[in-house]
C-alpha cells in the first residue's frame, strides 16, 4: 500500500487487519496497533508533506483554517462501513493523526467472555457503577454490553453523553437516546443536569471529567437512577483517591458520603494481548457491600483489594484470578500474564 491511496482505502485497509489505531506521523511508516502493538504497513517513513496530505484529505476547507489557527482538531468521520474518532495536531512543526477505528458492532457481554457479575451489575435498578482503567482498556465496550444487556431486557429510557459517541444503539426492548458533547450538548455536566429532567431509568456517562460531573452523578445515583460511567484509574485501590483529587478541599467528606451510598460496583480492566493476536478482557470486580461502603466513608482505597479477595460469595474476583483463568485456557503467556500483574502486587 503507498502513501497515495485514498482516505477510504487506508481506513478499510486498517479495519481488515483488525487495527484499533491509525498513526500518521513525518518521518515515520504509517503505523497500525493491532493486538497492542504498533506495526508499520510499509517500510519507506511519511515526509512532511506525505502526512499532511494524509491528513488534510480528512479535513474540510474550514477545518483545515481551524487547524491552521487552533493548531489541534477533533472529528469523528463517520461512513457505510465504519466510525472514527480523529485528532489531528502538529508534531514538531508537522502535522500528524491519530485515528482510532471504533467498532460498530455492540458486543454482548457473554461474546466479551466478562465474567456473570457484571451482567448481576447492569440489572441493577438504581445507584453507580463504575467501569475503571487505564486508555484504551476496552471501558467503553464493556459499557456498551451493559446498555444492550439493559436496553434488550427491560423496558427502561436509557440516555448516554459521550464525547464522542462511539457505539450506536438501536431502541430495542427499551428507548435508547445518545447525546454527543459538541454537537447535542455543550458540556458533561450540562447534558447530565438536563437528563435529570428527561425521566430516565439510566444515564450512561462516557467520563467523569470533573467535580460537577461527579457530584450530579453521585447525587441521580443515589435518588433512584442507574448511573454507568468511565473514570481513568490504574487499579481499584486507587479509585478514591483519583476522584477526591476532583474535589475542593472542603468537599472530601461529602463526595465519600455520596460515593458510599451510591456505588453499586466497580470493575477495573484490562486487554490483554492474546497468543492468537487478538485481546482479551481480564478484569477486577468490587462489589458494593457494607465492609466496602465503610472503607469508602473512612479509609483508604488500598483496603478495597482485601474487601474484595474475600468477596467471592458475591462474584468479586481479584486481577490475579482473571489472569490466572486466561493462562489456563492457554490463550496469553506466562510472560504477559507477568506483565500484567507488575501492577496488581499487594
Amino acid at each position: 500500500m503507498n502513501f497515495q491511496d485514498s482516505r477510504k482505502k487506508l481506513l478499510d485497509y486498517a479495519k481488515k487487519q483488525g487495527a484499533t489505531d491509525i498513526h500518521i506521523c513525518a518521518g515515520s511508516p504509517i503505523l497500525f496497533r493491532i493486538g497492542g502493538k504498533l506495526l508499520p504497513i510499509r517500510e519507506e517513513a511519511l515526509t512532511a508533506e506525505q502526512s499532511k496530505n494524509l491528513c488534510y484529505e480528512l479535513l474540510t476547507a474550514d477545518q483545515q483554517a481551524i487547524l491552521e489557527k487552533e493548531l489541534d482538531f477533533d472529528l469523528m468521520w463517520a461512513e457505510e462501513n465504519g466510525r472514527y474518532r480523529i485528532n489531528i495536531g502538529y508534531f514538531n512543526g508537522a502535522v500528524g493523526a491519530t485515528i482510532r477505528v471504533l467498532n460498530s458492532n455492540v458486543y454482548a457481554i457473554k461474546e466479551l467472555k466478562l465474567p456473570p457479575v457484571v451482567k448481576f451489575l447492569a440489572n441493577k435498578t438504581k445507584g453507580l457503577v463504575l467501569l475503571t482503567g487505564s486508555t484504551s482498556q476496552g471501558k467503553t465496550t464493556t459499557m456498551a454490553a451493559m446498555i444492550d444487556e439493559i436496553n434488550t431486557t427491560h423496558r427502561k429510557h436509557i440516555i448516554t453523553i459521550e464525547d464522542p459517541i462511539e457505539y450506536i444503539h438501536e431502541s430495542k426492548k427499551g428507548m435508547v437516546r445518545q447525546r454527543e458533547i459538541g454537537s447535542d450538548t455543550k458540556t458533561f455536566h450540562s447534558a447530565l443536569r438536563a437528563a435529570l429532567r428527561q425521566d430516565p431509568d439510566v444515564i450512561a456517562i462516557g467520563e467523569m471529567r470533573d467535580f460537577e460531573t461527579i457530584k450530579i452523578a453521585l447525587t441521580a445515583a443515589e435518588t433512584g437512577i442507574l448511573v454507568l460511567s468511565t473514570l481513568h484509574v490504574l487499579s481499584i485501590d486507587k479509585i478514591i483517591e483519583r476522584l477526591l483529587s476532583y474535589a475542593p478541599p472542603d468537599g472530601e467528606g461529602y463526595l465519600r458520603f455520596l460515593l458510599a451510598e451510591s456505588v453499586q460496583g466497580i470493575i477495573h480492566q484490562e486487554l490483554i494481548p492474546t497468543l492468537a493476536h487478538s485481546q482479551r478482557v481480564a478484569c477486577e470486580v468490587l462489589v458494593a457491600t457494607d465492609a466496602a461502603r465503610n472503607i469508602i466513608r473512612r479509609k483508604g482505597g488500598y483496603m478495597l483489594r482485601t474487601v474484595i479477595s474475600t468477596g467471592k460469595r458475591h462474584g468479586m474476583c481479584l486481577m490475579a484470578e482473571s489472569v490466572k483463568n486466561l493462562l489456563d485456557e492457554g490463550v496469553i503467556s506466562e510472560e504477559t500474564a507477568k506483565k500484567v500483574m507488575t501492577n496488581y502486587r499487594n
